[in-house]
């Protein structure tokens, strides 16, 4: 199971949010492609980004931010967050990210992850965002009448590299991962699904490891709080 390391960016800083708040945002780092570096020097195989600006606009906001991640950071990197086109897909993948996440548009728009999966091939993924089951859009603004399960279903066999799956009501605020939603989505799909939401100890990651359908997990809070040490993570989910 891999585990990614979380880099929200708000207005240029690494923060993170509690339930998805912009106004209960902290700031643990001014330097973000900093933060990376030590990521990626404890020896994280994949970072994940968000521009959480961007989420609320709809369009990239901390391009600033992730292109000196991408410049200072060898590891492969994901990034959600206001991408809603196929011209800001192509421009991130162009610009050395390795993996783009689109959320709102897979509720909006799916033709157009379809269609983007079909393009880059291995290079898309869907971000899947849930308030008690159903699907939230927009920075998390706004609840939809869908179901997680459903909408993931509707995206197989159509080339996507992982479903992302975020409990919001988890998210941030340190209380652990919903590991039976998780995996009772994973599954149901033959997609790769990553946990994210309230990971926040070495006995989540085991939960979610032991379950042996879940093939990676999110974790930023614990990671800058220190209720995870990132090197004995690593080495837990290797063994």
């Amino acid at each position: 199971m891999i585990l990614y390391p979380a880099i929200d960016l708000k207005d240029g800083n690494a923060v993170r949010l509690v339930h998805g708040d912009m106004d209960q945002t902290t700031v643990f780092n001014d330097d973000p492609a900093a933060q990376a570096r030590a990521f990626a020097d404890a020896g994280c195989d994949w970072l994940h980004l968000v521009d959480l600006n961007g989420a609320f606009a709809g369009e990239p906001v901390n391009a600033a931010p992730v292109e000196a991640i991408l410049a200072a950071c060898p590891v492969p990197a994901q990034l959600g967050g206001g991408i809603r086109d196929m011209a800001t897909i192509e421009r991130w993948l162009d610009k050395g990210l390795a993996r783009v996440i689109l959320g709102t548009v897979a509720v909006e728009n799916p033709d157009l992850v379809r269609e983007a999966a079909k393009t880059f091939p291995g290079q898309v993924a869907v971000g899947l965002d849930a308030r008690n089951g159903k699907v939230a859009t927009r920075g998390w603004a706004e609840e939809t009448d869908v179901m997680v399960t459903d909408l993931a279903k509707s995206f197989e066999d159509v080339g996507i590299a992982a479903i992302i799956y975020t409990d919001i009501l988890r998210d941030g605020a340190m209380k652990g991962p919903n590991i039976d939603a998780t995996a009772a989505l994973a599954r149901a799909v033959t997609i790769p699904v990553i946990a994210s939401g309230g990971v926040s100890s070495l006995d989540d990651l085991t939960g979610l490891k032991d379950t042996r359908v879940i093939s990676g997990a999110i974790s930023g809070r614990a990671l800058y709080d220190g209720a995870i040490d990132l090197t004995e993570a690593l080495k837990l989910l290797k063994d």
